[in-house]
């Protein structure tokens, strides 16, 4: 067949050997198709006698056409954050519970990758977050999130107070529990168990939604995807607080410390078969429509 990519990036779920019989089966399929393959080095350091090339995720952004994302969605955010800025397509191919970006079943993965090799498969390009924290110590750090950006309590079961803004524009003083900011992808995650709404991922948006707040009149607010939301530790404050992006990366934070969120400048471009339906989806993962 015609293949549309030349060399493909292969990553799988950290920490899980259980990866290896799907990437055996992967990898001796890409080769037999004349394709090139770079393992993710973090990837290949759980297998055993691994043949394959390996490399770090600066070279597989460098030198690769597409990369394939082995695992669940938590693997994907990881991979997607590390590989924006190459701008390489991904896709998601499932080794667990039906997944909101990993949707390529390994049962039938080899007859799908058939078509979207052969340029079969739709592509869209979803909305990065910028997580910029500003010390009032005046140290600097920055994080992207794919799913959100969460300030929150931790340690205590007690709310936290913080003072929200937007593009510069004072919103209240809030005590809860915390506040999410997600973009259209993260809408189905914690924002949702949260009682945000599920933004389509083709919006340009993102949705602010506060975790048990004191006022039960703040509701979640959806707001224009140029917005920048900051976020600040307010001074009266009396617990810890910790910001976290996509339930992975972590940063404690104290009185006047600020997080400023804002949209990213790239996308993540996603491959999804030609038969991709993102309303289907959302029936299954949520069970709409079954008998209680």
């Amino acid at each position: 067949m015609s293949i549309k990519f030349s060399k493909i990036g292969l990553i799988g779920k950290f920490g899980d050997p259980g990866v290896k019989d799907t990437l055996d089966v992967l990898s001796s399929y890409l080769q037999k198709n004349g394709l090139d393959i770079i393992l993710d080095k973090h990837t290949a350091e759980m297998l055993k006698d691994n043949s394959l090339p390996t490399g770090s995720r600066d070279e597989i952004g460098e030198q690769c056409d597409l990369a394939m994302v082995i695992g669940g969605d938590g693997t994907f955010l990881n991979a997607a954050r590390t590989l924006v800025n190459y701008e390489v397509p991904l896709l998601g191919i499932n080794l667990g519970r039906l997944g909101f970006l990993v949707d390529i079943s390994p049962d039938h993965m080899i007859e799908t990758l058939d078509a979207m090799l052969r340029g079969d498969y739709q592509e869209e390009k979803r909305t990065l977050l910028n997580c910029d924290i500003e010390c009032e110590g005046g140290m600097k750090t920055s994080e992207i999130a794919f799913n959100d950006v969460v300030v929150h309590k931790w340690n205590v079961a007690r709310m936290i107070e913080v003072e929200v803004y937007i593009d510069g524009l004072y919103v209240n003083t809030q005590r809860s529990d915390g506040l999410i900011i997600s973009t259209p992808t993260g809408s189905t995650a914690y924002a949702l168990s949260g009682g945000g709404p599920i933004l389509h991922p083709s919006l340009d948006s993102m949705v602010i939604v506060p975790i048990c707040p004191h006022t039960m009149s703040f509701r979640p607010l959806v707001v224009g995807g140029c917005s920048k939301t900051e976020v600040v530790i307010s001074h009266n404050n009396q617990n810890d607080a910790q910001v976290t992006c996509d339930g992975q990366l972590n940063q404690n934070l104290v009185n006047g410390d600020k997080v400023t969120i804002s949209c990213n400048d790239k996308r993540i471009r996603l491959l999804h078969p030609k038969s991709h339906d993102y309303y289907e989806i959302l029936r299954a993962k949520l069970k709409w429509g079954e008998k209680l």
